[in-house]
């Protein structure tokens, strides 16, 4: 990871900048900006120890969705923060944390081993007045900000792009409570749709927006949540598998197999997302991918990802959205990952998300206000739990190897059928073991710290025995999750 003064040359102009001038508020929305959105692409280049970062191009696209009240991001969550500075005073008026995938990929194989690889990101802010500073930060091994490019930007460029944007998409309403500005926005975007599936993607997201509202706190919060979706039809039905050995040509550019998982699914054409979702207000994105096999994603301040149609939808699409809305960790650690061991929360460091801690100098748990168990760590029935999840595990990678293999030497509909409909079947009954197990712990329901976490099995500790960010099935968030997604509605709506 790049220190200061790495990539970045002028880190003495950023130390000044940082300290807001005496007297001055930032969060002054009129003085600093007009009602617009604009939208920074650039490249972040690199492998796991060294990154370079370089503009690709500054749009001017359409009001701003955010609200116009929490400009300064407070909440210290994200491997990645924005900060822009007005250059006359070199006042801080705008920042947002965030992660992306080329964070993750650098916690790979490929990337320790030195290969070089470029992904593309935009980031999203009101647009100013006048010149800004515009600053990447990045956190060190220690979580400390440092950073990493800085970069001067004039709205008023004639290089800022003004084009009409791009045609052939449709922006439906599914859930309206007020203004973008005092609302959470949240928008469904379509992948493996074409366009004969128009009013299946439709009828999707009507069956998304009534699961958002099951679960709380989304349900107690949905006079300040608008849903909309965002459809362009792709090519193809279906998105790219490339372990099966099937291709497609999506409409955003979603595969499985992102960063090597087989159930890893995002989209790496940051740009042909981001012009889709300029057509409507958005905080927060959520692409719904027309497939039966199981997949999804979520990535904090980018978007989620989930299979529509696989049986474990509602699961997906619930917890994907708590990764990327409310920047939670998953807490099982059991599951094979894409990432090497502790390349996300290294021993000695606590972690940034709110649902998972190391107990580093303290022995109780930074949610001690919620908690309830008394003990801490919290004693739990592990050992059997870890003994019936290895079986399972050991049982269901055979079998997904087994499907592959047929998949790519082309064997006939009904025998891939049937081992599709084996592995669904064997998922069912191991989420229902696992539920049932840890149901029975005398400490079921209460708000500890629970050791097995962030793919961690030891060391990281999560606030309750089950949650919906822990095991698969419908099943609530934990007391923390829901306090932690019900603080960033709130910081959305600008209270």
């Amino acid at each position: 990871m790049s220190g200061p003064g790495k990539f970045f040359t002028f880190g003495w102009l950023l130390l000044a900048l940082t300290i807001p001038a005496a007297g001055e508020t930032a969060n002054d929305f009129d003085r600093w900006f007009v009602d617009r959105t604009m939208r920074v692409d650039y490249y972040h280049i690199g492998d796991a120890e060294q990154e370079t970062v370089t503009i690709d191009r500054v749009y001017d696209q359409g009001p701003w969705a955010g609200n116009t009240v929490n400009l300064l991001d407070t909440r210290n969550n994200g491997a990645f923060y924005v900060k822009v500075f007005d250059t006359a005073t070199n006042q801080l008026i705008f920042s947002r944390g965030f992660d992306t995938i080329f964070r993750e990929y650098q916690a790979t194989s490929p990337a320790a081993n030195g290969v070089v690889r470029t992904f593309h990101e935009s980031f999203l802010m009101p647009r100013p007045r006048s010149r800004v500073q515009w600053t990447l930060e990045r956190r060190d091994r220690n979580n400390h900000l440092q950073p990493v490019f800085s970069t001067t930007i004039d709205p008023a460029a004639v290089t800022v792009v003004r084009d009409a944007l791009i045609p052939g998409v449709t922006v439906k309403t599914h859930h309206e409570a007020g203004p973008a500005h005092d609302c959470v926005d949240f928008l469904l975007v379509a992948d493996g749709y074409t366009a004969e599936e128009q009013s299946k993607f439709e009828d999707d997201c009507r069956r998304m927006v009534e699961m958002l509202f099951r679960y709380e706190p989304y349900a107690a919060e949905k006079a300040s949540i608008n849903v909309r979706s965002a459809f362009r039809a792709s090519a193809e039905s279906d998105v790219s598998k490339p372990h099966f050995g099937e291709f497609r040509s999506g409409a955003v550019g979603c595969s499985f197999y992102s960063l090597g998982s087989p159930r890893y699914l995002l989209t790496e054409d940051n740009r042909a997302l981001r012009d889709v979702a300029a057509h409507a207000p958005y905080d927060a994105i959520c692409i719904l991918v027309n497939t039966g096999t199981y997949g999804g994603g979520g990535i904090y301040n980018l978007y989620a990802t989930n299979a529509v149609d696989n049986q474990w939808a509602e699961y997906l699409f619930i917890h994907e959205m708590g990764h990327s809305f409310a920047g939670l960790a998953d807490e099982y650690y059991s599951s094979s990952t894409a990432y090497d061991e502790d390349a996300f929360y290294p021993p000695g460091v606590e972690p940034l998300e709110p649902n998972i801690t190391r107990l580093i100098g303290n022995p109780k748990p930074k949610w001690i206000e919620a908690a309830d168990a008394g003990v801490y760590p919290t004693p739990w029935g592990k050992e059997a739990f870890d003994a019936a999840d290895r079986e399972y595990q050991k049982r269901r990678g055979a079998l997904n190897r087994r499907i592959a293999e047929a998949k790519r030497s082309g064997s006939d509909d009904e025998a891939i059928a049937e081992l599709e409909e084996q592995a669904a079947r064997m998922s069912r009954e191991a989420a229902d073991q696992a539920a049932a197990m840890l149901r029975e712990d005398p400490n079921f329901g209460k708000v500890g710290a629970y050791e097995g976490a962030g793919y961690c099995s030891s060391g990281v500790y999560r606030p309750e025995l089950d949650c919906i960010m822990f095991t698969k099935g419908s099943k609530p968030f934990c007391r923390v999750c829901r306090e932690a997604i019900a603080r960033t509605i709130h910081f959305h709506t600008g209270r």
